[in-house]
């Protein structure tokens, strides 16, 4: 196994947020030290070293409000398990401090918004030390079709730290990286489709992208108003489902976090059950969602008979039965480019002076600075998003009804429905590919159009080593499900017993 790449840092890195929080408790450690041992680490190892680039901006105001954390518990007062636990926020995500918000854009480096996100004000109402912005896909991943992920004009190409060859996943490369490189216990993604579970699987951690709706989207760039989620990355399940009760919440300029129905709690550490698979059952959708990545079917193969020994039902098959309806269908395209530019819109005008107000203005931008900008891939998604029509185009509102339909009563409920499951397994994506700037993303399939079409939430945990690449497993389940797949993933990972440490193994000659 590769030594660490930052010696001085590692026994900080190898803290997860609820042992940090007992390091705390007991007086062995301060907020204040592992905030500046935490940012050492990124100097050493994303900037330098191994030079991840997860990071794309560190908090120039982390020393202060670690110290101020660190008096706050000296005088009695705790604010809950976050207080002085650092944390990484995805940089699409707004935050009115010291640092910008980017999207990974230059676009937007020249204007400021002008509040917190309010999943950001929760994280500091709960004592987190928001320690930097996480690097990402630009633009979420949403300008091109041809794009590599992890790579964006302000922060560069992000890469796995097991392997400095191949990628991170997208959009959220920089949240997932940092926390498997031990920079950070915690990190904020977000995903349309795909963009949390990803890069977790890839990056061999734990990441949770919610219902639609449990995390406020005030404050986030946006692709897309119908499938756009907030959500955790971290090293256990545990951890992710710590972040995620504080995340959960409501906003009034966000319609989907007050919907009729909608099931939240502000902790969710409850549901991590040793014993969570007892008495479980678990369908495994073969069509579609597996068969695309043999490695990865062989290691989901391993977790699927170690789900059954620790007293789950298997059912073998349960497909979604529209599910090569799903996969063939332009509905989701639709739905994404008309919803990218009203939303994209309305978000650029509550930014500060000096930002863009238009997507005509975006691709303008991207236009005059083709040489950094363009350098690798096009813009043909935002192209094509300014020929949509609106919210009350015919096309555009069928093939909503259509995702939905396919995706929800057609697709996973019927699913759950038609074998009584608790939830949906199955490989979360493929090993890391190797990075070509050139040719984009080589990517054979992955676990999320289901879920993220549906708006339903999809837990990925490392499921397993090949090649010194990890694989995740995901857990899918219906709208509001997360208690039992938290409760089901949780009982997973403590019986695998997996110890999963990045390599960052060097690119290979040739």
């Amino acid at each position: 196994m590769s030594l660490d790449p930052s010696p001085s840092t590692a026994d900080a890195a190898e803290l997860d947020a609820h042992a940090l929080g007992r390091r705390y408790a007991s007086g062995a450690t301060s907020a204040a030290d592992v905030a500046a041992t935490l940012l050492r680490r990124i100097e050493e190892i994303d900037r330098s070293g191994p030079t991840l680039r997860s990071v794309i901006e560190t908090n120039p105001d982390a020393a202060a409000l670690a110290a101020e954390l660190d008096s706050e518990r000296a005088d009695g007062r705790v604010r809950g398990p976050l207080h002085g636990i650092p944390v990484l926020v995805k940089d699409n995500i707004d935050t009115a401090d010291g640092m910008h918000t980017t999207a990974g854009s230059r676009a937007l480096l020249d204007s400021r918004p002008l509040a917190d996100a309010p999943l950001v004000s929760a994280l500091r109402a709960a004592g987190a030390v928001i320690l930097g912005k996480a690097n990402l896909s630009e633009w979420a991943n949403f300008r091109s079709i041809y794009s590599s992920s992890g790579w964006s004009a302000v922060g560069g190409l992000g890469v796995n730290p097991h392997a400095l060859d191949r990628s991170a996943g997208g959009s959220s490369s920089g949240s997932a990286a940092a926390v498997a490189a031990g920079l950070a216990p915690l990190a904020v993604g977000t995903e349309t489709d795909g963009s949390i579970v990803c890069p977790a699987s890839l990056c061999g951690v734990v990441g949770i992208k919610p219902t639609v709706g449990l995390i406020p989207r005030t404050g986030i760039v946006p692709i897309s108003h119908s499938q756009d989620t907030a959500g955790p990355i971290a090293r256990t399940v545990a951890d992710a489902a710590l972040l995620l009760g504080v995340l959960a919440g409501t906003a009034s300029d966000d319609p989907a976090t007050l919907q009729r129905g909608r099931t939240a709690h502000s902790d969710y550490t409850g549901f991590c059950r040793r014993d969570g698979l007892r008495g479980a059952r678990i369908g495994l959708p073969r069509k579609g969602l597996w068969g695309y990545a043999p490695r990865a079917d062989a290691l989901a193969e391993q977790a699927v008979r170690l789900l059954a020994a620790e007293g789950a039902t298997i059912v073998d098959p349960a497909d979604l039965p529209v599910v090569s309806d799903l996969s063939s269908s332009t509905c989701e395209g639709t739905v994404l480019t008309t919803e990218f530019k009203v939303d994209i819109e309305a978000y650029l005008a509550t930014r500060g002076p000096g930002a863009p107000r238009s997507l005509a203005d975006l691709i303008a931008f991207n236009e005059a600075n083709a040489d950094t900008e363009l350098q690798y891939f096009g813009q043909e998604r935002f192209e094509d998003a300014m020929n949509t029509r609106g919210l009350d185009d015919p096309a555009y509102l069928e093939a909503l009804a259509t995702c939905r339909r396919l995706a929800r009563a057609e697709g996973i409920d019927a699913a759950l429905r038609a074998h009584d499951l608790d939830a949906l397994v199955m490989p979360a994506y493929p090993p890391a590919w190797k990075i070509d700037l050139a040719n984009g993303d080589h990517l054979s399939g992955g676990c999320s159009q289901p879920a993220a079409l549906a708006g339903y939430p999809v837990v990925s945990v490392p499921c397993g080593v090949t090649d010194g690449l990890p694989v995740g497993l995901a857990f899918m389940g219906t709208a509001w499900s997360e208690p039992t797949l938290i409760r089901l993933a949780y009982a997973f990972e403590q019986a695998l017993d997996l110890s999963l440490r990045p390599g960052y193994r060097p690119p290979a000659a040739g």
